[in-house]
């Protein structure tokens, strides 16, 4: 209802300055503080004072009067407060959201007929996620999830790397070691396996016999080459190795979890002409150069010239990537790139590169995130290695089950099985971790604390989670038929009951904002004012205590915050436990 009511807001107050004389280009709509009755407020009279020659109370006062809210659905009362104009909500606007809210796809918005790809993660197949890259995936994911949640139709992809020299390099080490020269995998996965190989690569690179490592060389640069010249042979060398790597490293992300629509490989746009096709258009730009051996883009906004082509005649990933995005656009209305701050030259350079190759690049968008740290000693890891993402969802697993069973009172450990137990713990460990991570904004650097993620009281996944789990066992206890299908809105007058419903209206606005912005921590934010908002209804309006008729309404509360929790989270990929 939210979003109904600032439509109605907005016409209303352009419709009032129109006949005011007054210019509507900026209707200064925003959410006053909380301690004003009204759902949204217009600061429009402070712009318009200079103009009109008056203070703004009055200019604000003057808005008001010509606003009928006699002809609004949603609004009841139009008032000001100093230089405000304020918009109190109606009764229908009460009324409808809790008949919204107890739906359970409420959240979602209208189809807009409009494909998006959102491409994350990406990490080069060259072994186990590392956790300082789990952003990636969980914002990534996020962002599509909330796309999907504002009615678009999402494709998640990720771009797989299996042209570069890192893959070259695994490929010659994979075909050369012997398995029995290598150490013990640290797990029992494809990924782990594999990476021994490539790491002992790297080794006999960096501290081999020259002459051999010289020959080495040769034989990697044979492979990238064969790439290059599209020798079917050399493809599928390539392919065994990082289809293998591929297949541990995609465990790992459906753990979080993170799931793709497609693996689209760099190799795909060498193989079917459109790098090459691309190669010459750039050598045609007025701004290409021959220098350095090799072909670059001299940029006017940039330090660094893009390299586009090497004197042997090889791309660049970023050659491949032009290729790659101009074949999004061809397929999509939005490409949207989940990328680590540390890719912000590469992505601008590339945008410019497009812009330069005729493209229109309104249709991409890019968000940018910082590395996820861990304080000191707040892991244990195995000797010699970094922290992996499997690392740190194991340990999150087994401190959300301590925390569960700590909690746990006789009778309610006698209603649960050591199954519903270890669910819950998923539920709960990996709910910490990725809520932690996609609640803060992107750019900004995290570092991950257990006893902050893992905490019960605090706003946390936990938190949030419990405030489902409490709706689904009050709902329980009552049994789904006592909820109406058409609630009695005029039992809910408390405060508290009002306060709950004016936050649940938000809920379709939220998601709304979130995608437009591509900020899915917006939605985190508002599921722990939710899970507060709740509470303090809990604990002042009782529900399965109350008279029959008051009973069913606040039924129907619990429901409708049932649902929005539940989606919500669902909204940024954080399982909603019926129990905890």
């Amino acid at each position: 209802m939210f979003r109904q009511l600032r439509s109605e807001a907005e016409d209303a107050l352009r419709s009032a300055l129109t006949a005011l004389s007054l210019p509507t280009d900026d209707l200064g709509i925003e959410e006053p503080p909380e301690d004003v009755d009204a759902v949204l407020a217009s600061s429009a009279a402070f712009r318009l004072a200079g103009e009109v020659g008056a203070p703004p109370p009055k200019v604000a006062a003057d808005v008001a009067d010509a606003i009928d809210a006699d002809d609004l659905d949603y609004v009841s009362e139009v008032t000001t407060q100093g230089p405000y104009v304020n918009f109190l909500p109606s009764e229908a606007y009460f009324a409808e959201t809790l008949t919204e809210a107890t739906d359970g796809g409420y959240g979602r918005l209208p189809d807009r007929e409009e494909r998006v790809v959102v491409e994350h993660t990406s990490a080069n197949p060259t072994g186990p996620v590392h956790v300082g890259r789990a952003r990636n995936p969980i914002i990534g994911d996020a962002v599509a999830r909330v796309l999907d949640y504002a009615g678009y139709d999402v494709d998640r992809h990720y771009y797989v790397n299996d042209a570069g020299r890192q893959i070259a390099v695994f490929t010659w080490a994979y075909e050369t070691f012997d398995e029995s020269d290598l150490p013990e995998p640290e797990r029992d996965s494809p990924e782990y396996e594999m990476v021994r190989y490539y790491r002992k690569g790297n080794t006999f690179l960096e501290e081999g016999d020259e002459s051999e490592v010289e020959a080495a060389e040769d034989e990697i640069q044979a492979i990238l080459q064969g790439l290059e010249d599209g020798d079917d042979d050399t493809y599928d060398r390539v392919a065994e190795v990082v289809d293998t790597v591929l297949g541990g490293m995609q465990t790992t992300l459906e753990r979080l979890p993170a799931e793709f629509d497609e693996f689209v490989k760099e190799t795909r746009f060498m193989r079917n002409g459109d790098t090459d096709a691309l190669v010459d258009r750039l050598k045609e730009l007025d701004c290409a150069v021959y220098d350095d051996d090799a072909w670059q883009l001299e940029l006017d906004d940039f330090e660094k010239n893009l390299v586009f082509l090497r004197s042997d005649g090889t791309s660049l990933y970023t050659t491949r990537d032009l290729a790659h995005h101009e074949w999004k656009f061809a397929n999509y209305d939005r490409a949207v790139t989940v990328l680590g701050e540390d890719h912000r030259l590469q992505a601008d350079q590339l945008a410019a590169a497009l812009e330069l190759l005729g493209d229109d690049t309104d249709q991409l968008s890019q968000v940018f995130y910082s590395w996820v740290n861990l304080p000191e000693g707040g892991m244990s890891t195995r000797e010699g290695t970094g922290i992996d993402l499997d690392d740190l969802l194991d340990e999150a697993i087994a401190r959300a089950r301590e925390e569960v069973e700590s909690r746990l009172d006789d009778r309610t450990r006698g209603d649960l099985t050591d199954g519903d137990i270890e669910r819950i713990a998923h539920q709960v460990g990996i709910g910490a971790v990725r809520y932690d991570i996609v609640s803060k904004q992107p750019t900004k650097g995290i570092t991950f604390e257990w006893d902050r993620a893992l905490d019960f009281e605090a706003q946390s996944a936990p938190y949030v989670q419990y405030v489902h789990a409490r709706c689904c066992g009050i709902l329980e206890e009552a049994g789904d038929g006592e909820i109406p299908d058409e609630p009695d809105f005029d039992r809910l007058g408390e405060p508290e009951e009002r306060d709950l419903l004016r936050v649940l209206a938000r809920f379709p606005a939220v998601v709304e904002e979130a995608a437009d912005d591509l900020q899915p921590h917006t939605v985190a934010t508002y599921t722990r004012t939710v899970a507060e908002t709740f509470n303090a209804f809990y604990r002042e309006c009782p529900v399965l205590d109350a008279d029959e008729e008051t009973r069913a309404a606040r039924l129907a509360l619990v429901a409708g915050t049932r649902h929005t929790v539940a989606n919500a989270l669902d909204a940024i990929g954080v399982d909603a436990p019926t129990s905890m």
